[in-house]
This record gives C-alpha cells, structure tokens and sequence, in this order.
C-alpha cells in the first residue's frame, strides 16, 4: 500500500507516531517560509508541514507542487500550535510533519474549481467528470447513495427477499416510453429492447414460487429529459406474492422511515404515519397527483358562489360545465399591479387566459380584478370559503376542470417557491391511491391504462369494465415525496382471463397481444399466486434526501439534459463494418 493511513482518520491519538499518506494536493500555502499542505483522500483532509529548516529538501520538493498533484508523504503527526486548530476539519488538531515525499503525479490546472463551490457550466462539469467527482459535495452524494442502497439490501434481506438479477437484453413490448433497441448480430433483422422495468420479469418470478424479490435494478427509456429524468436510471424493483395493497404499502412506509432515520437523522419526517390521499382528493385539493405537502395553499372551489354573480366570464364557464377555483396566497394581499401581472403571466404560460384577484390588504382594504360584480355579501361568502385575512391575496383560474386544476396546481407550487413555504429538512412523503383504472384518450378513441397493462382493478369494479370502464379503479398506489413521485407501484393481474380482458378494453388486438405476451398469458395458467409490487427511484430518492436541484447530482456519469454523454460523446457514429455485421443501412432524412 502506498499509504499507512488515511488523510481522515488521523487524529491526536497518533500523536508522535509516523505516518504514510498519499492523496492530492487540496490546497498549498507558504507562510514565512513554511509550506502548508492541505492533503486530501476520499476519507477527509489533513494538513501537512514542510519546514526547511527541518527538510530542506523536502520543503524544496513540495515547494513546486500544486492544486490537485498526487503525492505521497511520510512523516510525524504533531500537535498543530496553539490557537491554530481548525475547527471545522476532523482532523483539525494536529498536522503532519513531512520527512519524506515522492511526487506520484503531477497535474494540469483543472478546468473547474475542485477544492470550493463554483457556479461552473453543468456541460463543462460533465465533460470533466471524474474531476468533478473529486469534490467534497459529489464525493457526499455518492457516499449518501451507498448508504441508502446497502441500507434496502440489509433491510430486505432480513425480511426473506431475495436478490435476482433479470436480463438486460429482452423483447420490445412498449408499455410507455419508446423502447431503446439494440440490433441482433445473429439474427438479422431483430432486435433486442432494453428493458423499461422489469415489470414483467419480476412477475414472473412470482410465478416462479420466488415469494418475495427485489433487484438494484438498472431502467432504460428513450424520453424527453428534464431534471428528474434521465435515459438510464435505477430503481428498487420489488415484488411479493400472497400480497393485498396494504401489505405493499406498510412495508415501503417502514422501509423508507427507517432508512431516514438511519441515513439522514437531521432530516424531520413531516408525518408518521404517511398521509394517504384519494387521487380525486388530491387532484381537487393540490392539483397535481404528486403533491408537495409542506405547505398549505390549497385550492378551492367558488363556483356555485360565482354561477350567477354577474361576472359573464365565470357564468359562461360554469353553464358550460367548467370551474372557478382558487388560491389563498397567504401574505401577498399588498402586492403592487405589476406584481399581480407577473403572476398572471406566469398562468398564461400554462394556458390561463387570465388570472381574476381578490385582494386583501394588510389595513383591510379590498381591490379586485372583477370589483363591480362583487357585492359585500359575495365578498364575505369568497373570504370565508378560503379562509381569508387581511394581507391576503386570493387567486382565481376559470375553465374546463382537468385545466383549472393543472393551471393552479403549477400556480401553487410556483407560489410555495415565491412564499419560501417548502422545508428542506422536511421529508413529507405520502400515497395516492384509488387512480382511475383506465382513462380516455380523445386522441385515438380508446382507453389507456393509467398505471400499466398488468395492473388489478379493484376486485369490486371488475364487473364496470363491461359497463362503465371510466368509473372502475385501479389496484395503484404512488409513493410521493416533496412533489415528486419517487415509486408507483400495484396489485398485478394474475389470471388470463382477466388480463386478455383488460387488453380487450384498451383495444390491444388480441393476435398483437398473444405475439407481445403470450409469455405471460401462458404463464398465468400454471398456478400464479396473487401479487403485487412497488418500484421507487433510488435516483429520485436520493436527490431529495441530498437535497440536490437534479438526479444528475446523484448520479455518478450522467446524461446531459440533451442526453448525450459530453465526457466521451455518446452516442456517436458505428464504424461501417459494424453497421454491415448487424444489417443496418443508416439514411440520411435531412
């Protein structure tokens, strides 16, 4: 070994004893003739001193050295001098007298700032890596991601799940997202997919017997990024037999409690245990199926308070079946017109053709954008509905009810950033359940899965199916943490008569069906126990819980928000053999 120690464990109880360390060069100062190193490892950092009065040559030696050079020294941990301890280093009471060094590597002037915080170019931190890896905030990150990972294999582990691998290569069955595909040498012509999930897979282990299973596993989908997307991701696959919703769900709640009591004590869990919301709860209270629950401003229905008030922009809207809802923005009732505009702008952008106010001020004051159609009585009726105070802002959005909630939902969140409602040492997690089984797509004239084609409904809607698809709910449930999904998972499907029923109602031809899953279909002849399962983000997770704007801070060789990977240009051309081998014929649409 080139080192005896490393640079963060050395401590006063070494004291008189030598050492060997070998890391990087963190940071160099000279004063008064002595050189101070900062030498840093994976473990931590710890100062060492060359004094030429002492070594001359080594003073000489490290004298040349710079920021992120790679040597290795030997020498006596000593006390550091009075009033120079540093606090904040674990190794900030003593130091290391250098005796000898050997220069191991020297080093360029790296291209981003290794040993502080900067506002670097994400595309020029993604190009250099595996320098930016070096960092003590992406050195955490991908500590912290161990941790949580070894903690869910323990913790399964004691509870009789066993880890399997599943294959990479598989059939193409889009269930969603476009499939990435991958040209078979062998067989020309065809083609392997990698897999979105393995969704499929783990249901049949359940058919295997295995009982209970999970896997690390690694994810794949051809989607539009964004910042809790990327093109490859991994997720904690999970799945149990002889299982009801519940069962899935007790487990995921203790399994994540613990594992942030265990991996990030400072954080506070919002609620324990978890709130669970119906997903037409929480669409009518947050606007969205994946709220942030750290804060208040709800929404909430006026419209049988504004059906006949005068105002023809909410009657015409409600006589057509629409819906005015709003928000009280908690302490914005002093807000000046051009603040409001910049709100209503912020609306538009997601389709508002308008953002309609009530005001109220801090004196007590009311000014509004629809004034002339609010009589007293009106007023009082709206400000007790939404629970209104002075210095209150009241915001309305009228239209078609999917939009209002959207549009307000994206308002909400946008105001909880503006109000700094959201706690970032606060984890609130929460489930959704009871989604709609199937929803309808206007597009193409048929039903669409809301969760997946192997989702249960509910054992008392299966006979809505041949009746009313619409009203039938689906065995689902969404693990939701600060606005994020971060899990979804469900009740599977385990008999064939069902499950061609199902592809029946979404219109799936039952020839392309049997070609596609005739594998599952067949396999839930043969004694398939009831199952279900839950897949949460281990990408997502951990971005939260290291409080990191993306999961490519999480993440240790990331896609850019392009998807390509800037550090060694991926994707990039095949050389015209490979292409040959494979079959494939490269056409030039532009």
């Amino acid at each position: 070994m080139y080192k005896t120690h490393t640079c963060g464990e050395i401590n006063e109880d070494h004291l008189g004893q030598t050492v060997v360390l070998a890391g990087w060069v963190n940071r160099r100062r000279d004063h008064g003739g002595v050189t101070f190193i900062d030498l840093r490892d994976r473990f931590g950092i710890v100062q060492i001193v060359a004094n030429p009065e002492i070594c001359p040559d080594v003073h000489k030696a490290l004298s040349v050295v710079r920021s992120e050079w790679v040597i290795q020294v030997e020498g006596i941990v000593q006390k550091r001098p009075e009033g120079m301890a540093n606090p904040h280093l674990s190794t900030g009471k003593i130091e290391v007298s250098v005796k000898h060094v050997n220069i191991l590597n020297p080093s360029k002037t790296p291209p981003i700032y290794i040993n502080k915080e900067e506002d670097a170019d994400e595309n020029i931190r993604l190009k250099y890596r595996y320098l930016d890896l070096r960092r003590e905030r992406m050195r955490k990150n991908l500590i912290l991601r161990h941790n949580v990972v070894k903690f869910i294999r323990d913790y399964l582990d004691e509870r009789g799940f066993l880890e399997i691998e599943t294959p990479i290569l598989f059939k193409t069955t889009p269930e969603g997202a476009r499939d990435y595909l991958v040209p078979s040498r062998v067989h020309p012509g065809e083609f392997y997919a990698l897999p979105q999930s393995p969704q499929q897979l783990k249901q049949l282990l359940m058919v295997a017997g295995i009982e209970r299973y999970f896997q690390i596993a690694r994810c794949f989908r051809d989607e539009d990024q964004r910042g809790d997307r990327q093109p490859e991701f991994t997720q904690l696959d999970l799945e149990m037999s002889f299982v009801e919703r519940e069962d899935i769900i007790q487990l995921a709640e203790d399994l994540f409690t613990q594992l942030v009591n265990k991996i990030v004590p400072e954080k506070k869990l919002f609620a324990s245990p978890w709130p669970r919301f119906t997903y037409t709860e929480v669409m009518n209270r947050f606007g969205k199926d994946n709220p942030d629950i750290r804060f208040g401003l709800e929404l909430v229905d006026i419209s049988e308070l504004v059906e006949k008030c005068g105002f023809k922009v909410f009657e015409n809207i409600i006589a057509d079946g629409g819906n005015v809802r709003g928000i009280n923005a908690k302490g914005l009732g002093n807000y000046s017109r051009k603040q409001i505009e910049e709100l209503t702008e912020y609306a538009r952008e997601f389709g508002a053709k308008g953002l309609a106010y009530l005001a109220i001020t801090t004196d007590g004051k009311e000014k509004s954008s629809f004034a002339k159609f609010l009589t007293p009585e009106l007023v009082e009726k709206i400000k007790t509905r939404m629970n209104a105070c002075p210095g209150d802002m009241l915001l309305f959005i009228a239209g078609e009810k999917d939009f209002v909630l959207e549009s307000l939902g994206r308002l909400r969140e946008h105001l909880g950033s503006i109000l700094k409602l959201r706690n970032k040492d606060t984890l609130a997690f929460c489930w959704v359940v009871d989604f709609p089984f199937v929803t309808w797509n206007k597009d193409e004239n048929r039903w669409d899965p809301s969760h997946h084609l192997f989702t249960s409904p509910m054992p008392e809607d299966i006979p809505l199916l041949d009746i009313d698809p619409g009203k039938a709910r689906g065995q689902q449930y969404d693990l939701v943490l600060n606005g994020h999904e971060v899990g979804g998972g469900s009740i599977r499907i385990h008999d064939r008569h069902l499950q061609e029923k199902v592809f029946e109602l979404i219109g799936l031809d039952m020839g392309v069906a049997r070609e596609r899953f005739g594998h599952m279909l067949e396999a839930f002849e043969y004694g398939t126990p009831p199952h279900g399962g839950i897949a949460p983000g281990i990408d997502r997770i951990c971005m939260i819980l290291a409080g990191e704007p993306n999961i490519r801070e999480v993440i240790a060789f990331p896609k850019n928000q392009s998807a390509r990977d800037v550090m060694v240009n991926a994707p990039s051309p095949a050389e015209p053999a490979q292409l040959e081998e494979l079959h494939i014929k490269i056409i030039d649409n532009k």
